[in-house]
């Protein structure tokens, strides 16, 4: 078995063997991993070389197609700044598709072979800019504590009983929830991915500051112990060529191909990245846990499936549909998890989540929801400056 999916099963075996425990103490009863993956067909789980390189051949084929397009037939001048735009949003979008590929490529859900996946992830993350093996050991944490409001990984949400969620509580109740929502729309959008890989911005709080290019001091190197330093510099010298590729790059063809055929893109990557696992995991109704009451089934169902439509699906490999899936075992391949997630649907009914609001809307509420968490009858849940009264009070 791979390393990355040893550390994730590592990190939540502890925890899987007291679930029923726990659960007996809980308003709703879980079912143990066990059971969880007892239900979803053996199948699913199955491996396509080929299957998985022809859906990487088609994202890199639209990607680079949709590039050589603009740079072919729209003229590099000022007037045609639109056109560049519309044409940065059709590239990262497309680019998007191959940063998912890795990110299956890091779950060992791409084949059969460990190095080759590596080694696919490695070329793609890199090419956009992504650490990969720093990135692989965090996203692997991030399955491990999902939902965990101490030891979790990405877009932890602050208690409103720690000095810095009031503070975020009263800025939001002083500015109101719709400008607080546009900034934090606009921040997390334009600056959210690189200032998490610089600082682990919204990582649980029990690791601090981390930084997945250096993990020694002054950053917490808990995130990356062991062998894995070492790899975080292995993954620092992929983005470092990437940055000479793209200096040479300009050096002979100046800054402006750079920009519109490599930054724009960028850029909308990374906002489809943040979309995704912004909405992946957060949503007014989902409670975040803390140690007493968390358990890794509770934490792998506090996920929701959302409508991204079939051109999306298609292009993104259904990374924000089949997510529940994804998170019951990241090693099945996303050309398997729909069926996952229907036998999912079907045994666990009252804890499968599915919300069918049209993104913009779902993105609207939560944006303007869900920015700090307040103590409820299961869990922590999110609570508006609107709604503040009605909320559970702190217990």
């Amino acid at each position: 078995m791979s390393l990355v999916c040893d550390q994730e099963d590592r990190l939540s075996l502890e925890e899987t063997h007291s679930e029923d425990a726990r659960d007996a103490f809980s308003a709703k009863t879980y079912p143990t991993k066990k059971e969880v993956l007892a239900v979803i067909p053996a199948e699913c789980f199955e491996r396509s070389l080929v299957t998985s390189c022809c859906y990487l051949l088609i994202s890199l084929a639209l990607t680079l197609g949709s590039g050589l397009f603009a740079y072919s037939f729209i003229p590099m001048t000022w007037p045609w700044l639109p056109a560049w735009v519309a044409a940065a949003i059709v590239i990262g979008t497309a680019a998007t598709g191959c940063w998912v590929v890795a990110h299956e490529c890091g779950h060992r859900g791409f084949c059969k072979h460990n190095w080759l996946q590596d080694a696919i992830g490695f070329v793609l993350h890199s090419g956009l800019l992504v650490p990969y093996f720093s990135w692989q050991r965090s996203h692997a944490v991030h399955h491990a504590r999902t939902n965990h409001l101490d030891l979790g990984e990405t877009f932890v949400p602050l208690r409103d009983t720690t000095p810095r969620g009031q503070a975020w509580q009263r800025w939001q109740d002083a500015i109101g929830d719709e400008a607080f929502a546009i900034f934090a729309m606009a921040s997390r959008f334009l600056l959210g991915w690189p200032v998490y890989l610089l600082t682990g911005s919204s990582g649980g709080p029990a690791r601090g500051m981390t930084n997945h290019f250096w993990p020694l001091k002054p950053f917490s190197a808990a995130l990356f112990p062991g062998q894995w330093r070492r790899k975080v510099w292995l993954s620092d010298l992929g983005v470092l060529a990437m940055l000479g590729v793209l200096g040479w790059w300009a050096s002979r063809a100046g800054i402006g191909p750079v920009l519109a055929l490599y930054v724009g893109p960028y850029l909308v990557v990374n906002f489809w990245l943040v979309l995704y696992t912004w909405l992946q995991h957060t949503d007014p109704e989902i409670p975040h846990f803390e140690d007493d009451e968390w358990t890794w089934v509770k934490g792998a169902f506090m996920t929701v499936d959302r409508p991204y439509g079939g051109l999306l699906d298609f292009l993104h490999h259904r990374i924000g549909s089949t997510h529940v899936a994804h998170h019951i075992d990241a090693r099945i391949p996303h050309y398997n998890a729909a069926k996952a997630t229907r036998a999912l649907q079907e045994n666990f009914p009252d804890l499968y989540r599915y919300d069918p609001t049209p993104i913009p809307k779902a993105l609207w509420r939560i944006a303007t929801q869900c920015n700090v968490v307040t103590r409820a009858d299961e869990g922590w849940k999110f609570c508006s400056s609107r709604q503040r009264e009605s909320c559970v009070p702190n217990t």
